[in-house]
C-alpha cells in the first residue's frame, strides 16, 4: 500500500492546473505536492493519479513517490483566498500527496527544443498515455518535468499530473476499450517516439495480475457510492477488466503517426494567421498574444549532461 504520512505545515497553493493542488510539509519530513479530495475534479481525479501513477512505475517510468496524506483543514486557516481555503475546509482526512522535485522545470516546447529524449523512451511514455487514454500531455501542457536542472546528476524525465486519465471512468457504459485517441500533439511527438518497440515491450507485461496490484492502492473511500458497482471491490474489478482489455487489443489504437517540430512550428503559425485574418479590419495589426510564447529561463547550462 502506499505509505501514510500526516501534513504538519500548508505551504502554499499552485494555481498551474485547475485543481489547486498545495505544497504541503508532513511529519516524515517530506514535502508533497497535494492534490485534495475537495477539488472540483473530484475523487476520481485522484484515483486515475494513483492508478496512472503506480501502473506507471511498475512499467519503470519514473513517477515521483506518490503517498495518502492525512490532512486538517486547520493548517490552511490563514490562507488569504477564499477560494483555496474553502478548497481546504472540504478536504479533511486521505488526500493524494505528490513528492515534491524541488526546483523541477516544466517540459515545455522551449526547453524540449534543447532537452533529448531516447525514442525508445518516448514511445514507452506515449503507450502509457494510449493505454490509459490520456489525453493531457499535449505541447501546451506537457505534465511532464525535467529533474534535477542543478549539480552533476543527469536531467531525466518525470511522469506528474495523471487525474484527467482513465477518461472512460466518467461514463462505464460509453467507452469501448479499444478506442483509438488523437496523440498527434503529444508533448512527445517531436521525439520521434517508438511506440511499436513500447508495444512489443509493454503489452505483455500489463497482466490482470499487475492490474489488480495496482487497483488495490486506491483507498476504499475513494471508490465508494460508484453508481452500478455494489462497492470498492466492485469498481477495482472493472478498471482491470477495461484495462486488461484495452493492452490486448493495443494495436487497434497504437499511436504511431507524429509530425515533426518543424511540423508542428508551421500548424502553430497558420494557427495564428487564420486567427489574425478573422479578426476586423482594425485589429489586423494588434499583435497576437495568446500565441506569444513566454519568456523562458535558458536553462542549457543545466542540461550539458540529460539524456
Amino acid at each position: 500500500m502506499l505509505r501514510e504520512v500526516t501534513a504538519t505545515r500548508y505551504v502554499e497553493p499552485l494555481r498551474t492546473g485547475g485543481s489547486v493542488p498545495g505544497v504541503v510539509e508532513a511529519d516524515d519530513l517530506g514535502t508533497y505536492v497535494v492534490k485534495f479530495t475537495g477539488s472540483a475534479q473530484g475523487r476520481k481525479a485522484l484515483v486515475a493519479e494513483v492508478i496512472v501513477g503506480e501502473l506507471a512505475r511498475r512499467l519503470r517510468l519514473r513517477v515521483p513517490e506518490l503517498v495518502r496524506v492525512r490532512f486538517d483543514p486547520a493548517l490552511g486557516a490563514d490562507e488569504p483566498h477564499a477560494e483555496v481555503r474553502g478548497l481546504l475546509n472540504a478536504s479533511a482526512g486521505l488526500n493524494l500527496g505528490m513528492d515534491h522535485l524541488s526546483g523541477g522545470a516544466d517540459l515545455t516546447p522551449e526547453l524540449a527544443e534543447t532537452f533529448t529524449v531516447d525514442p525508445l523512451e518516448a514511445g514507452r511514455i506515449v503507450w502509457l498515455d494510449a493505454l490509459t487514454a490520456n489525453v493531457d500531455r499535449t505541447v501546451h501542457s506537457s505534465n511532464l518535468m525535467v529533474w534535477p536542472t542543478r549539480g552533476t546528476a543527469p536531467a531525466r524525465l518525470w511522469l506528474i499530473d495523471h487525474g484527467a486519465a482513465l477518461v472512460f471512468h466518467h461514463r462505464w457504459d460509453d467507452t469501448a476499450p479499444d478506442k483509438a485517441y488523437d496523440f498527434r500533439h503529444h508533448a512527445l511527438g517531436r521525439y520521434a517516439p517508438d511506440t511499436r518497440a513500447a508495444d512489443a515491450e509493454l503489452a505483455p507485461r500489463v497482466t490482470e495480475e499487475l492490474l489488480r496490484e495496482v487497483a488495490a492502492e486506491v483507498p476504499d473511500e475513494w471508490l465508494e457510492g460508484e453508481p452500478g458497482f455494489p462497492g470498492p471491490d466492485a469498481l477495482r474489478e472493472a478498471y482491470v477488466t477495461w484495462l486488461a482489455a484495452r493492452a490486448a487489443s493495443s494495436a487497434t489504437w497504437l499511436p504511431v503517426d507524429f509530425p515533426s517540430g518543424d511540423q508542428l512550428a508551421a500548424e502553430e503559425h497558420a494557427r495564428r494567421e487564420k486567427s489574425r485574418r478573422g479578426r476586423p479590419g482594425w485589429l489586423q495589426r494588434v499583435p497576437d498574444l495568446h500565441g506569444k510564447p513566454a519568456a523562458t529561463q535558458d536553462w542549457s547550462a543545466h542540461l550539458d549532461d540529460a539524456g
